[in-house]
């Protein structure tokens, strides 16, 4: 792989943490804010926002995994499988809440943000591939 696609793929993960970083931030810190930003209803059940509290949370653990991933973007392939898996995972289950009413067209923005960075991760794996370069 060049130092050009190296670097490419260093802002394309700088930019997935900072994208993390927000939802995460937002969502950890101010929770029954960005529930309700999301679903138009309150969190009056604390287990229930305690659990969308831990989802925001997950969103603040991969914005430390792509921070390391832009590092070295040849060597920790490993994580971003996993936080390929989690961005398709919750595109889906948000893309599911707004389907059947439950979310608002907020979570539209969630999806498509996902599934953008879900794009360009696996256009980083084919060049990965391409190159020759070990995925794990």
């Amino acid at each position: 792989m060049t130092n050009n696609e190296i670097r490419f793929f260093r802002i394309i993960f700088i930019a997935a943490a900072i994208w993390n970083l927000c939802g995460g931030v937002l969502g950890y810190f101010n929770t029954g804010h960005t529930f309700m930003l999301l679903f138009d209803r309150s969190a009056d059940d604390p287990l229930l926002l305690s659990v969308f509290k831990g989802a925001t949370g997950t969103t603040l653990t991969y914005f430390i995994g792509y921070l390391i991933v832009a590092f070295n973007p040849l060597r920790h392939t490993g994580i971003v499988i996993v936080g390929g898996i989690g961005k398709v995972g919750f595109a889906i289950q948000m893309l599911k809440f707004y389907m059947t009413g439950l979310a608002n067209a907020n979570a539209l923005i969630v999806v498509v943000g996902d599934m953008a960075f879900c794009a360009l991760f696996l256009y980083y794996f084919f060049r990965l591939i391409k190159t020759g370069t070990k995925l794990i």
